[in-house]
């Protein structure tokens, strides 16, 4: 843990000057209380760093929750274990996960699965409760219910320590979103121009609580954050019944984890309510488990908040870029990810090069990093690995 000045902490040992800098301009806002943290696998983002939490009273820097309003993981737990598998076609499964899931960004289902349709019905009524419609931002945005997008989001199917199978998947609230996150994103923007607000970033614009447009974005942000957790739900429901086809015999989920690491929630910290934005980062109160995915080709890790004060009981949301994808396209082979996802089921193609492990942070340094924080539980290790382009 560094402690950078009064108004920021770092818990980050591999950060560049970039990232600090960006980390430091967020702080510096005046709402900002009692200060600002960085994950260990803190990064470059838009406005404030992937890996930031931030806590702010009276006011919220839309930018600073991020566009992928709700980003988070699910993992269910089987009965299942590695001599269960044996004989197994990995690839089989892999392919069934892939056509029961539609991937890639842009990617809806054709139809509502029953599944979806009931969630859909759930957050209709939300939408109305709250005073908007979605459609407003996405025409059919239900039919995003139980599609993965791309990226860094996967779905996963892995051995803990102990050879037990579990079901890891990790997305957001696609399209809808980050329609929701872009228009407040401007509406912020707006409202600090009105106003004369003059802020370091123009990403950094943020709305003040009491007025109409930060009503307006609470409610809508809330439900984004719903709807990114029920499409986690249903893509979950989609892998359990394509393993239990697989396997022959349902599925006994011994337990379901689902945890945002994209989102803002009240909170209280040092005595005080809070408006607390983890953009980037798990919920690490104590006892409360959460998950933290290595990148593609590696380790994750399923944990247990031990509620550290100083980082706003928060924990690392996974590994954290090294390499812009642009950059990473440029320095590595599709040879060099054959490597790295030797022994594990994917779909091989040049489309995942970004996503290679040496674009991202060391892991096992993020969880050193991080042993203040959270106490792993399982070490997941990857046996078929599930992306879109």
């Amino acid at each position: 843990m560094q402690q950078v000045n009064a108004k920021y902490i770092n818990f980050a040992s591999i950060i560049d000057k970039s990232t600090l800098e960006q980390n430091l301009k967020t702080s510096s806002m005046p709402f900002i209380w009692p200060h600002l943290a960085s994950m260990p696998d803190a990064h470059l983002g838009k406005g404030a760093a992937v890996g930031s939490v931030i806590p702010t009273v009276g006011a919220i820097i839309p930018a600073a929750v991020g566009v992928d309003i709700g980003c988070g993981m699910i993992a269910v737990r089987t009965q299942f274990s590695l001599p269960d598998l044996d004989r197994r076609d990995r690839k089989v499964l892999r392919v069934a996960i892939e056509q029961a899931i539609p991937l890639s960004a842009g990617k809806n289902n054709r139809r509502l699965t029953e599944s979806a349709a009931a969630r859909a019905k759930v957050l209709e009524a939300d939408a109305r409760n709250a005073g908007f419609n979605p459609s407003t931002y996405l025409e059919n945005w239900d039919l995003q219910l139980g599609t993965l997008g791309s990226g860094n989001h996967f779905i996963e199917v892995s051995l803990d320590q102990d050879d037990h199978v579990w079901l890891f998947l990790h997305s957001g609230s696609r399209g809808v979103g980050n329609r929701i996150a872009q228009h407040h994103i401007v509406v912020a923007q707006e409202y600090c121009r009105r106003r004369s607000i003059t802020v370091p970033d123009r990403d950094l614009a943020y709305l003040e609580e009491g007025t109409l447009e930060f009503s307006r974005y609470i409610a809508e942000l809330m439900w984004a954050q719903k709807f990114a957790l029920l499409n986690r739900e249903e893509m979950m429901d989609r892998v359990v019944r394509a393993v239990t086809h697989w396997m022959g015999e349902p599925v006994v989920e011994k337990e379901r984890i689902n945890c945002h690491h994209n989102y803002t929630t009240r909170e209280r910290h040092f005595g005080k309510e809070v408006w607390l934005s983890r953009k980037g980062a798990i919920d690490a109160s104590p006892g409360r488990p959460g998950l933290i995915p290595g990148s593609m080709g590696t380790r994750s890790y399923v944990v247990e908040g031990k509620g550290f004060a100083p980082s706003l009981n928060s924990a690392p949301h996974g590994a954290g870029r090294e390499y812009s994808r642009t950059a990473a396209r440029k320095t590595f082979s599709r040879e060099e990810l054959r490597k790295a996802m030797k022994g594990i089921e994917y779909r091989d193609t040049d489309a995942f090069i970004d996503e290679i492990p040496a674009a991202y942070k060391d892991i096992d340094i993020v969880m050193q990093d991080a042993e203040d924080l959270v106490a792993v539980r399982a070490t997941l290790r990857q046996i078929i690995n599930v992306k879109g382009d």
